[in-house]
This record gives structure tokens, C-alpha cells and sequence, in this order.
């Protein structure tokens, strides 16, 4: 008896689920496709795994094609797409896999750096960074174990950066135009602040604040950032640099002459290319011949005197800093000492309005971007 109602029960379960099929074929033909498509997408991450690209592609497109919501894929294939430099091809990636997950964040971000640096749509990229920043994140912690509160700052402050770096970017094609060049220049210094207050350790957000109120003529800020850049990153030259040729304009000759010292011996064991050092050089020297053509003879011979003490150089091991010793310490702390920062605190002190300035002036440097 036992068996006749397992029987049973096995014949109506097979009948019910037959039924189902007949009068619902489109569903389950979705979860076949579905499960075929994670398979295709199994196949595809090994393929990656193994560095094997192109038959990687071939599975990922296999697999959206029969599971078009698997945004893993879609963004696998942007990054693929990117290595091949099929630029127009891996923003489309991108693009389907925020839209079936809009709090895909990396695909966001990946998208607006692609469409900003490789296709130049600047506006399409910055749109992107706002929605990361205003996509809300559940916060999720589990204590001494794991929490995503730090990426989430993390990411909100890149996509500050990446808005700004993009701003910035719109305004070197308006050289003629330069209202509005400025006015992109605005929004790019907002952003860059906004990316300093979540990255505060970050050398790149700091120092590209201070290029752009460069750009924008407001001196005193930007020597106050550049010296808040180096002090991040020391060992890097275009901060030092682009502080020497700020303090150059304002006629500091000595204290120009001491970053592009720095600049220079950082530049020369740097893989930057010979017609950067060149400029650095040419700099420099003009620098010197200022000094020479406008200085007396006791300043000259202090400067000399402290370029004895500074003139430094600093062990490389493949193009990395390796402190070796004490004296290499010495020095890195020397590159990192800002010895010009006084000069703008005290004009900054003297009741500078920064907004008022950036409104009315119209003085655009040339330094490196």
C-alpha cells in the first residue's frame, strides 16, 4: 500500500511539474538559459584565469546572450574590451552592468574613466561619478571581522578625483573660451576639495587642487597645497616643481632655485622622458640667471653655500626609492621639509579672500599638468 502511494505521489508530482511546463514554457526556458549562462560564465573566469582573453570573450558573450542579467559578465567584458582597446565596446559593457545592477559602483567608475581619457566624453563620465556619489550603500559591519564602510568612503572620494580630473580636462579644449574655461575650472577645484576631505592622505587629490588654483591664478592656495602635496609624497617632482615655477613668478628666486633642485634630482633618476628633464634643466638655469642678474654677491654666495648642504641624491633600486641608510632618510626628510610654506601662510594671514580672487582674476601659468 505504502508503495502504491509513492507511486502515486511520484506520478503527480511528475504531472504537476509537466502541467507547469505546458502552460508556463517561457519561464523555464529562462532558467535553462540561466543556468546554462553561469555555466558559459564559469568557463569564461577560467579562461581569464588562465590569461587566455579572446576565449574568454567568446564564453562571456555566450553567457550574456543567454543570461543578459549576469552583470559580472558584462563588466568582465569592459575590462576585456579595454585591454584590446576597444573602447567603444567596453563602455556598452559597462553601461549594461550598472543597468542591471545600479549600485555597481566599479562599473561606474570604470565607464567614466574610459569614456573621459579614451573617447573624450567628458559630461558622459562625470554624469557617472555623480550617481556613484549619490548611490546610498547599505553599510554592512560585522565587528573584528569585515566592514565595507571604508570602501564605500573610498569610492565616493575617487569619484570626486575622477569628476574633477574630467572637469579639468573640459577646460584644455576651451583655450580660446576663457570664461568658461574657468568656470570648468571652478567646478574641478570643488570637486578636488570634496575628494581631499574623504582622501586625505592622497597625494594625487592634494596636488591636483593645487594645479588647479595654479591654473586659476590663486597663488597662495596653491603654494599652500603644493607644500601639502610634497609632505604626502615627497619623492615625487611635479609638485616641487610646479611649486619652484609658482615661486619663480612670484619672484622667490631662492626658494625656486631650492625645489628645482629637488625636482631635478628626483626627474633625472625618475623614468620621465628626456624632453621633460630637458625643460626641468632649462628651467632651473633660468632661475640661476635671474639670481645672478638681480642678487649681490652675499646672497649668491649663501645660496651656494646651502646648495653644498642639500646637493643630495637618492639610491634607486628599478626605478623605486630603497632607503639603504640613515643618509637616505636624511634626504627623503629633507625633500619632504616645505621650506617655502611660510611664504604663503603669511600672505594668507594678511586677510586674502580667495573667491574674490578667483572671480576676478584672469592670469592663466603654464606649468605641468
Amino acid at each position: 500500500m505504502k508503495k502504491f502511494f509513492s507511486g502515486l505521489l511520484t506520478l503527480f508530482v511528475f504531472a504537476a511539474f509537466g502541467a507547469a511546463i505546458y502552460f508556463y514554457p517561457e519561464f523555464f526556458q529562462r532558467q535553462i538559459d540561466k543556468v546554462q549562462g553561469i555555466y558559459f560564465v564559469h568557463k569564461g573566469d577560467k579562461a581569464l584565469k588562465k590569461e587566455k582573453l579572446q576565449k574568454a570573450i567568446e564564453y562571456y558573450n555566450r553567457a550574456v546572450k543567454l543570461y543578459p542579467g549576469h552583470y559580472g559578465a558584462w563588466y568582465n567584458l569592459g575590462n576585456l574590451y579595454v585591454i584590446y582597446e576597444d573602447y567603444y565596446s567596453a563602455v556598452d559593457a559597462y553601461e549594461k552592468a550598472f543597468e542591471y545592477n545600479p549600485k555597481m559602483v566599479i562599473a561606474r567608475m570604470n565607464y567614466g574613466i574610459v569614456s573621459a581619457e579614451k573617447l573624450g566624453d567628458f559630461d558622459g563620465a562625470i554624469d557617472q561619478y555623480n550617481e556613484i556619489i549619490k548611490t546610498k550603500r547599505h553599510l554592512l559591519s560585522i565587528p573584528f571581522v569585515y566592514s565595507n564602510k571604508k570602501s564605500y568612503k573610498v569610492n565616493k572620494g575617487l569619484a570626486f578625483y575622477n569628476k574633477g580630473v574630467a572637469y579639468k580636462q573640459k577646460s584644455v579644449f576651451l583655450n580660446s573660451e576663457y570664461e568658461m574655461r574657468r568656470q570648468y575650472l571652478l567646478k574641478a577645484l570643488d570637486a578636488y576639495k570634496d575628494a581631499c576631505k574623504i582622501l586625505k592622505k592622497d597625494y594625487d587629490s592634494r596636488y591636483n587642487l593645487a594645479l588647479t588654483y595654479h591654473l586659476l591664478g590663486d597663488y597662495h592656495e596653491a603654494g599652500l597645497n603644493y607644500c601639502k602635496a610634497i609632505e604626502l609624497a615627497p619623492m615625487n617632482y611635479e609638485a616641487h616643481y610646479n611649486l619652484a615655477i609658482l615661486l619663480k613668478h612670484l619672484k622667490y628666486y631662492k626658494e625656486s632655485l631650492e625645489e628645482l633642485e629637488k625636482a631635478t634630482v628626483l626627474i633625472t633618476n625618475s623614468n620621465a622622458n628626456s624632453n621633460r628633464k630637458r625643460y626641468v634643466f632649462d628651467v632651473m638655469n633660468d632661475v640661476t640667471r635671474t639670481i645672478l642678474a638681480n642678487s649681490d654677491n652675499e646672497l649668491i654666495d649663501k645660496i651656494s653655500s646651502d646648495k653644498k648642504d642639500t646637493n643630495t641624491a637618492v639610491t634607486y633600486v628599478n626605478g623605486k626609492i630603497v632607503l639603504t641608510d640613515d643618509l637616505d632618510n636624511a634626504i627623503i626628510k629633507n625633500f619632504k621639509v616645505c621650506g617655502s610654506k611660510s611664504v604663503f601662510l603669511d600672505e594668507i594671514d594678511s586677510g586674502y579672500d580667495e573667491y574674490d580672487y578667483l572671480r576676478n582674476n584672469v592670469n592663466i601659468p603654464d606649468v605641468e599638468n
